[in-house]
C-alpha cells in the first residue's frame, strides 16, 4: 500500500483573461515516480504551481502531506549558488550565530542543519561542481550548473514531495544520467513533468493532463506510449463509426419520412376520388398531418442524438489533433561548401575545445555532442555570424537560420504572426498563419504577445521562423530544439528533420531524439578536442 502525499479535489484555474485552462481536476499522488505529460500551453506549469502552494486554485482544494518543494524550470539568474541551492536564509543565520548571535530565530533557522555548510559543499562536489562556492553569483553559472545546484536544492530540501519542472533541461548527457539515477534513489513522493522521453521511461507512472482532464497510466513511457497509440486508433474507430451510424439513419428517417409523404398524399387522393363527405375527409386529413408532425420531431430528436453521440466520439480525438511541421527548403547538391573552419579559435571555451577544423557540405546531418561549457552553443554562434573567431580562417557562404537556446530572437511584447511575417514577406499572412496554426499556435496564440505564450510555445514560435524563412536557409543551426516541446511536436519536429533535404547542426543532449534525426556524422567535444566522425 502506497503513502498518499498530494490529492486534487475537484481543482480548476481560471486565467486573468478569463480562459478555463483545466477545470474538476482529481487525482492521487503517491510515493511513486510519476511524470506529468501535456501538450505544450496545457497547464502543466501552472498545476505544478497549485500543487507547491505557489498558486491558489480558483477552486477545489489540494490536500498536501507533508512539505513540498518545487523546482521550476525557469532558474532565477540573481541570487547566489546558496540561494539557488535553497540554504542562503540557513547559512547566514549559522555565520551570525557563529560570530556570537543570541537570536532564537536565527537557531529556529537553523534547526537540526549545524552541518549545512558541509553538506553543501559535498553536494557541489558530488554533482561535478567542486569550484562553486556559496556566494559565486548565479548569473555566472552555464544553464547547466544552475540546473544541477537547483537539483541540490530538491535533495537537500527534506521535502515529502518534489515537483521538478523540466530538470534534464540544460543537462549534458552526463548529468542527465546522474539525475535519472538520483530519481530512482529518491525514497518519497516524486512528480516530474518532462517531455524527455528516456527519464520518463524511468518513471512508474505517467499521468496526462488534456482537455479532458488528467489521466493515469501504469508503467514509464513506452507503456504510455504504446497505450496511447492504441487509446488513439479506437477512438477514431469509435468517431468513423458513430458518423457511419449518423449516416444511415440519417437516411433511413428520409425514406421513412418520405413513405409517410407519399401515404399522405394517397390518402387525399383516394378520399376524392371515393366522394366522401368533407367532414371526414378533414378528419383523416387532420391525423395524417398529426402524425407526421411527430414523425418530424421524433427525427429532430434522433438527429440531435446521432449530433451529440458524433461530438462526443470527437471530443476524444481532438486533444490528440495531429502536428504538422514543414521545411520550405529544397534539395542542394551534395558537394556544395557552406562552411570551412581553419585553425578557428573559439572564445569563451576551454583549452581543449577552443581550435576547430570543419568542413560542411549541402546535404550533412550533423549532430553536436559533448559535456557543457565545451563550446557547442559557441560553434553554433559563430556559424551563424554572432561570435566573431579569435583567430584562424572563418568563412560561411551558406544562408544560415540559427534557434539559441534562449531564444533571444523573440520580442516579448510581438506577436508569433509579426516574427513570422519579419522572417517571410513572400508567403503570404494566411500560408504563415496556417503554417502556425499546424504546429498548434491557433489564432489566438498567434496574435497574442510571445512573452505571454508558454516556453514550448514559444519555442514553436522561434522554430516556425528557422523553418519558414524566405529565402529559406541552406544550413540549420538547432541548439537544443528539444527542450520545452510537448511530445507531438517534438515526433512532428524528428519527422521534419528527417525529411528536411538541406545541411543541419544540432546541438542536444537527448540522446533519443538524436537518434531519430538520421544523422550523417556527429561532432563530438571532449578532453581530446573535435572530432567529427560518419554514422
Amino acid at each position: 500500500m502506497t503513502n498518499t502525499c498530494l490529492t486534487l479535489e475537484g481543482v480548476s484555474f481560471t486565467l486573468a483573461d478569463g480562459r478555463v485552462l483545466f477545470s474538476d481536476l482529481n487525482e492521487v499522488f503517491d510515493q511513486r515516480r510519476t511524470g506529468l505529460v501535456g501538450r505544450n500551453g496545457a497547464g502543466k506549469s501552472v498545476l505544478a504551481r497549485l500543487m507547491s502552494g505557489e498558486l491558489p486554485p480558483s477552486s477545489g482544494r489540494i490536500v498536501r502531506g507533508g512539505a513540498v518543494h518545487y523546482l521550476s524550470q525557469h532558474i532565477a539568474e540573481e541570487g547566489t549558488v546558496a540561494s539557488l541551492a535553497g540554504v542562503h536564509a540557513t547559512l547566514a543565520a549559522l555565520e551570525r550565530i557563529e560570530n556570537g548571535s543570541a537570536d532564537p530565530a536565527d537557531f529556529d533557522v537553523v534547526g537540526e542543519r549545524w552541518d549545512i555548510r558541509e553538506c553543501l559543499q559535498q553536494e557541489l562536489d558530488s554533482n561535478g561542481l567542486p569550484h562553486l562556492r556559496p556566494d559565486t553569483p548565479a548569473a555566472a553559472l552555464s544553464g547547466g550548473e544552475a540546473m544541477r545546484v537547483s537539483l541540490i536544492a530538491a535533495w537537500l530540501s527534506g521535502a515529502s514531495f518534489l515537483i521538478l519542472d523540466e530538470p534534464s533541461n540544460h543537462l549534458d548527457r552526463a548529468n542527465r544520467l546522474e539525475l535519472m539515477a538520483q530519481l530512482r534513489r529518491w525514497p518519497r513522493g516524486l512528480l516530474v513533468i518532462s517531455h524527455d522521453r528516456e527519464l520518463l521511461e524511468q518513471m512508474e507512472r505517467i499521468v496526462e493532463l488534456s482537455p479532458l482532464g488528467l489521466r493515469s497510466y501504469g508503467g514509464g513511457y513506452s507503456f504510455y506510449a504504446e497505450y496511447k497509440r492504441a487509446e488513439r486508433e479506437s477512438a477514431q474507430r469509435q468517431l468513423e463509426q458513430r458518423k457511419l451510424e449518423r449516416k444511415r439513419e440519417t437516411q433511413a428517417m428520409r425514406e421513412q419520412q418520405e413513405r409517410q409523404e407519399r401515404r399522405l398524399a394517397k390518402g387525399a387522393s383516394d378520399g376524392r376520388d371515393a366522394n366522401q363527405a368533407k367532414i371526414l375527409l378533414g378528419g383523416q386529413k387532420n391525423r395524417a398531418q398529426g402524425t407526421t408532425g411527430k414523425l418530424r420531431q421524433q427525427h429532430v430528436a434522433q438527429r440531435d442524438a446521432l449530433a451529440q453521440r458524433v461530438l462526443e466520439a470527437a471530443r476524444q480525438v481532438a486533444p490528440d489533433a495531429s502536428v504538422a511541421m514543414h521545411a520550405l527548403a529544397g534539395p542542394q547538391a551534395a558537394s556544395l561548401r557552406l562552411v570551412e573552419l581553419e585553425d578557428v579559435g573559439l572564445p569563451y571555451v576551454p583549452q581543449a575545445t577552443r581550435t576547430i577544423n570543419l568542413a560542411i557540405t549541402g546535404r550533412q546531418r550533423i549532430g553536436v555532442t559533448g559535456p557543457n561549457g565545451c563550446g557547442k552553443s559557441t560553434l553554433l554562434k559563430l556559424l551563424a555570424g554572432q561570435v566573431t573567431p579569435l583567430t584562424g580562417v572563418c568563412v560561411v557562404t551558406a544562408r544560415t537560420a540559427y534557434l539559441d537556446q534562449q531564444l533571444a530572437g523573440l520580442a516579448p511584447q510581438r506577436s508569433a504572426i509579426q516574427h513570422l511575417l519579419d522572417a517571410n514577406r513572400e508567403g503570404g499572412e494566411s500560408m504563415l498563419r496556417t503554417h502556425l496554426a499546424q504546429i498548434g499556435l491557433d489564432a489566438q496564440l498567434a496574435t497574442a504577445p510571445v512573452g505571454t505564450l508558454s516556453g514550448g510555445e514559444r519555442l514553436k514560435v522561434a522554430l516556425a521562423c528557422a523553418l519558414y524563412a524566405h529565402p529559406p536557409a541552406q544550413l540549420l543551426l538547432l541548439d537544443e530544439p528539444s527542450n520545452h516541446l510537448d511530445l507531438a511536436a517534438l515526433e512532428a519536429l524528428e519527422a521534419m528533420l528527417r525529411q528536411y533535404q538541406g545541411a543541419l547542426m544540432v546541438v542536444s543532449h537527448d540522446e533519443t531524439f538524436m537518434q531519430a534525426l538520421r544523422l550523417t556524422h556527429r561532432l563530438h567535444a571532449g578532453t581530446e578536442g573535435w572530432r567529427m566522425v560518419e554514422v
